[in-house]
Parts: structure tokens; sequence; C-alpha cells
């Protein structure tokens, strides 16, 4: 009797398991989701690539007004924000000690040049020997070397303007003493200006010597343009750059030292460049792919890009002209997805 309830009790399990999968064969299975996207038709059309970097104005000379030597400002001799011609007298050292120096070098100059013109006259009736006569004219020689390097110590007491500029404000007073490491001044060249910016280091090679750049500054319209000079002769290790520097053309009130500047590059240009939206490039951690749109559903390709604008980038290889390439929602799309198209550019 016990045996035949266990009997009852694993034929009736079994039966109960073979329902459910009857019900659960029965049932239909999910259908996928439809998403909704917009579309581009692949074409061609003349495309550049066009950033913009921060620059910023320089001038084309610029440099601290220093002594060269210790001493006490005796005389100023400049406006503060006046401009100054190349070798104007901008301050004056004291040099009282030095000027008396070379009085001294010059009387002793003059009796030592007397001495060789006597001695010269006494060497011609045999009333002294050449060595004395050479002794006489090797004093004279020192006495002139003497002199100059007097001269030099006191031309080391005035500051003159290395190149014609505009002063800055004056750092300093009359009867300062100051030595090398004090700047009385600041002297920048404005009727020349200079724009340094940088580029990525995939450009670098597009910035040669001579080739035209253009750029805006805050508060104007107007463009200006400038021209390459130089480039450095490596990239920042750090931000992975390359660091330019070129003349600026053009003559206006708003390009002051200092300004900001946005500097748009014109990098590359392809006449016939296969495009498709940038929204239409998915990024992945080894390439880029893109949504392609046939017969009602969608194919994940590889794609290649190249040059871009705000707008389009390239596609060099993985996709062909004519193909519908899907621009919105990427994300929702699935490889068994059903795609509905609501709009195609």
């Amino acid at each position: 009797m016990r045996n035949l309830y266990l009997y009852v009790i694993v034929f009736s399990g079994f039966f109960a398991c073979s329902e459910k999968k009857e019900e659960a064969a029965a049932q239909p299975k999910e259908r996928s989701r439809t998403v909704i996207a917009d579309a581009f038709i692949v074409k061609t059309i003349p495309l550049s690539e066009n950033i913009e970097v921060a620059g910023s104005l320089m001038p084309a000379e610029g440099t601290d007004i220093r002594p060269e030597i210790t001493g006490r400002l005796v005389s100023i001799n400049f406006k503060e924000g006046s401009f100054v011609r190349k070798g104007t007298l901008l301050a004056k050292l004291f040099d009282d000690d030095l000027q008396a120096q070379l009085k001294k070098l010059e009387v002793q100059l003059e009796i030592n040049e007397k001495t060789v013109e006597r001695y010269k006259e006494l060497l011609k009736i045999q009333g002294i020997s050449q060595q004395d006569v050479d002794l006489s004219e090797l004093q004279v020689n020192n006495n002139k070397a003497d002199i100059e390097l007097v001269k030099v110590a006191i031309t080391k007491t005035e500051i003159r303007a290395p190149f014609d500029g505009r002063i800055g404000l004056r750092n300093t007073s009359l009867g300062a003493y100051v030595s090398p490491a004090d700047i009385i001044a600041t002297i920048r060249q404005v009727d020349q200006l200079k724009l340094a910016f940088t580029v990525p280091e995939k450009y670098s090679t597009n910035f040669v010597p001579g080739k035209k750049i253009s750029f805006s500054i805050d508060g104007v319209r107007q463009r200006f343009e400038a021209t390459v000079l130089a480039s450095e002769y490596f990239i920042d290790a750090n931000t992975r750059s390359l660091n330019i520097k070129a003349i600026v053309k053009d003559k206006h009130a708003s390009l002051i030292p200092g300004a900001f500047a946005k500097v748009a590059l014109d990098l590359a240009k392809d006449n016939n460049a296969v495009i498709i939206p940038t929204q239409a490039v998915i990024p992945l951690s080894r390439g880029k792919q893109v949504i392609v749109y046939r017969n009602g559903g969608p194919h994940f390709l590889p794609v290649t890009t190249g040059i871009r604008d705000s707008v389009y980038v390239q596609v060099i290889a993985g996709v062909n002209i004519g193909d519908t390439v899907l621009v919105s929602g990427l994300m929702a799309v699935k490889p068994n997805s059903q795609i509905q198209l609501s709009k195609i550019q």
C-alpha cells in the first residue's frame, strides 16, 4: 500500500511538469523592441577641418630694464608709459669716482706721451737706449688700456634703451641703491606684435614658417592675420602639443600685448569627402563604429574617420556612398532591434 502511494506521487509530479513545459512552448516568443530613429544618407561634400585654439598676443621684443652693476641712482630720464628710441639714456648711476679715476689716467697718459717724445729725440743723438724708449711706449699703451677699462665701467653706469619701445611703470625711485637683481622698469616693442599659441601634436607638421593664420579678440568683430614665424623644436611631454609663434601683420588699437586671442586653424581639406554626421559615430575602446540601416534592421560596422568640422566627419573606410546611417537612438539599438525611420536627411 505504501509503494502504491509513492508511485501515485511520482506520476502526478511528472504530469504536472509536462503540462508546464507545454504551456511554456504554447506561449509566443517576445518580439524584439522597435526603435524609432533618424537616419542620414552617406554622401560626398567638400570638407575642411577647422579648429580654434587659445592664443596670446605678446610684444615682438620685451625685457626688464636692470643695471649691470650695483650703485646709487642719480638720475631717471624717462616718463612712465612713454615711447623711447633705441639708445636713449633711461637712468644713470653714481660715477664720480670713476670720472675722477679717468681724469687721473688721462693726465698720466699725457705725461707719458711727452716722455716718449723726449726719449725719441734723445735716441737720435745716442743719449738714451732703445730699451728705455720701448719701456716708455709700453707705459703709454698701459695707460690707454686702463682708460678704456674705466670708460667701460662708466658705460655700465648708464642704463639705455635696448630697442625702440614703450616704457612701463617705474619700480624704483631716485637715490635708491640698486643692483642687477632690481628691475627699474620694463620696455616692450609695441609697434610689432607676436601671437603665441599651441596646437595638438597630430597637427604639428601643418605649421611651417610662412603659413598664414587668422585670429580674433574679444570685443572686436574684425579678424586679423598673422604669419607663422617659428615653432618649438620639441613636443611638450605634458600637454602633447607644440608651441608656435606668429608675426601679427595688422595694427589695431585693440591689439595690445597680453590680449587673449582665438586662433582659427585650417588643418586639412578634401573636396570630395565621404561624410556622415559626427553624432552617428559610436566611440569604442578600440576604434569606432556606426549603425547602418539595411533590410529593416541594424548592422554595426567599424569605420575609420578622417578630418571633421563642427557638423560632419569624413569616413575613410567602413561605409559607402548611399548607405543609410542612423544618427539618433543609437544607445537603444540592439543587434535584433526592429528599426523604424522617422526622418532621413
